[in-house]
């Protein structure tokens, strides 16, 4: 127990004015993403107190606050409404919430973090842009009164611009008028951090000043001034859900992976994303029960808590705590905050995420054609397909990138010995040249696709009498693909029936094994594998020195074509 106090330490002055912030943040930020994917906004708020307390108590990265984000929200709306379930329902939304938290527990304990690792940074960018869109989609009818036609995204905003006629004087002005006291709040440096609030703040008190007429919080949901309740899952609606929420657990995961690299733990201890994997479940599982939406680490709710002063994981703590204190006491104030605000607060968050994306944009672009088309696609799939079956196809697309990647890098080098003894790298001749050694050092994943490539650049063999191939293979994986062995054993008979050898140099144990079993070994000889050791170039020196003396016996007693070489490579 006091091993464990240990490590929470103890909360900072700084921890507790950080955590107030973050809490009052919460109300805004909360309540706009549970209402632009359709849920109850009481549901975003309460998203920001047992996850973020639960969360902040248990997770690898001591300043991730656990809460709601737009991409939650609108991938468990998709989620629900793809399965045919009301999102305004408690039992659904808690029976949801529930299943992403098991989901994400276990791929914590199952140590699955490095799947995060093959979202490519160009799958991610056209997702988050892609969400970025929705949230901005989303809100423009609060924001202007004019609700947008179509399905795909795009299209509904070219409508809604087409439609500008159509925009409701009033609503459009006050969320004009939010936007503009936002980036007024923000250029004080003291009151940037909290600028969203003090933008929701003094509008909200003027429109009801003004007596505006505007649509009001209240008007699509009652806030209650009390804490969360017990929230019963509806487990019959299990079966439905089952896909739905591994797409929505891959998107909290995707989101809060980036966290730790960009937000590092101030007390020096190292993260670990399968602990914070299992940190998120435990927020689910808790928060699920106490009308919580589906929640996971925030890098907005993270970064205002850091720019606010946070030092510990009690800040995230704090405002989890202060966000229930403020809903308990201020509740039916909340019910007061006009909507075309938060579709004006909206609006500067989506865009604030897509002008955040441009440096990430441009680098795609830039770095190959391939990058950009799945950026590309990705960002199309994100505004016209269910949001679950967008991050599927933005995986897919990643899986393909890096096997094209890994295909188009992969080479053979060939290594050539200088004067004074060191090995420096060419190109891979056409041909072996008859009597002599060549050494080609083999750079790549082993990877099916890539054989085409290796087999293409290996020399051709016809005519290369008392020649030896020394291949380097010192970075091949443990286990390769069988293809890549066949065309060792193809290529091994081709050289033998030349009158050539092949020899693989810096051959680990695993592969040495691999290689027994399989019969290659045998039939390459008692020589033509030299193992790895720890001084990186004697295997190579202890082969070409073998391919040597092979050669000048062969040269002694020369073999016809066709013939079968000795296997003694050490013969002198």
């Amino acid at each position: 127990m006091r091993v464990r106090l240990k490590r929470l330490g103890r909360p900072t002055a700084s921890d507790v004015s950080s955590g107030a912030v973050t809490g009052l943040f919460s109300i805004p930020e909360g309540m706009a993403y549970a209402a632009i994917a359709g849920f109850n906004p009481v549901a975003g708020l309460y998203a920001g107190v047992v996850p973020a307390i639960v969360g902040s108590l248990t997770s690898r990265t001591v300043l991730m606050v656990t809460t709601l984000t737009s991409a939650i929200a609108l991938t468990s709306q998709s989620v629900l409404s793809d399965a045919g379930l009301d999102p305004k329902d408690a039992g659904n939304v808690a029976t949801l919430t529930l299943m992403v938290g098991v989901v994400m527990l276990l791929m914590g304990v199952l140590r699955l973090g490095v799947v995060m690792s093959f979202v490519s940074n160009a799958v991610m960018t056209g997702f988050s842009t892609g969400i970025a869109l929705q949230i901005i989609t989303g809100v423009l009818k609060d924001a202007t009164g004019y609700k947008p036609q179509g399905h795909n995204k795009l299209y509904q905003l070219g409508d809604w611009l087409w439609h500008v006629g159509d925009w409701k004087g009033a609503a459009t002005l006050v969320a004009a008028v939010t936007v503009a006291v936002w980036a007024g709040a923000r250029a004080v440096k003291r009151l940037e951090p909290v600028a969203l609030l003090v933008a929701m703040g003094v509008v909200s008190v003027c429109v009801a000043v003004l007596a505006v007429d505007v649509e009001l919080v209240k008007d699509i949901a009652s806030i209650p001034g009390a804490l969360p309740g017990f929230s019963a899952p509806d487990l019959s609606a299990v079966p439905d859900l089952a896909w739905g929420a591994v797409s929505v657990a891959l998107v909290a995961l995707a989101q809060a992976a980036g966290i730790a690299p960009s937000m590092p733990n101030p007390d020096g201890t190292r993260s670990d994303v399968d602990g914070d994997f299992r940190s998120q479940g435990y927020a689910n599982l808790a928060g699920g029960l106490f009308q919580a939406l589906p929640s996971g680490g925030s890098m907005s709710r993270t970064g205002v808590a850091v720019s606010a002063g946070a030092r510990t994981r009690w800040a995230g703590v704090i405002s989890g705590v202060f966000l229930a204190l403020v809903v308990l006491v201020c509740g039916s104030l909340a019910e007061r905050i006009p909507m075309p605000v938060i579709g004006g607060l909206i609006l500067v968050v989506g865009g604030e995420l897509i002008w955040g994306k441009r440096h990430d944009i441009l680098l795609v672009l830039r770095t190959s054609a391939l990058s950009s088309a799945a950026m590309v696609l990705t960002f199309l799939a994100t505004t016209q397909l269910p949001l679950q079956q967008a991050i599927v196809l933005g995986a897919v697309l990643s899986l393909l990138l890096y096997c094209v990647q890994a295909a188009r890098q992969t080479k053979l080098v060939a290594l050539r010995r200088t004067a004074g003894g060191r090995w420096r790298t060419a190109d891979p001749p056409e041909r072996l040249v008859p009597g002599e050694v060549t050494v080609l050092d083999y750079a790549g994943t082993s990877f099916f696709a890539e054989l085409p490539r290796i087999e293409d650049q290996l020399p051709r063999p016809d005519g290369a009498h008392a020649a030896v191939l020394v291949l380097v293979v010192r970075t091949l994986p443990d286990v390769p693909s069988s293809a890549v062995l066949k065309l060792l054993d193809r290529y091994a008979t081709s050289l033998s029936g030349q009158g050539a050898r092949l020899v693989l140099c810096g051959v680990q144990p695993p592969l040495m094994s691999l290689l027994a079993r399989s019969g290659i070994a045998a039939r390459l000889g008692e020589d033509g594998i030299v193992p790895a050791r720890p001084e990186v170039f004697a295997p190579l020196e202890d082969a070409v020195v073998r391919a040597e003396a092979w050669i000048a016996q062969q040269q002694h007693t020369p073999a016809s074509p066709g013939e079968q070489p000795p296997d003694d490579l050490s013969a002198p």
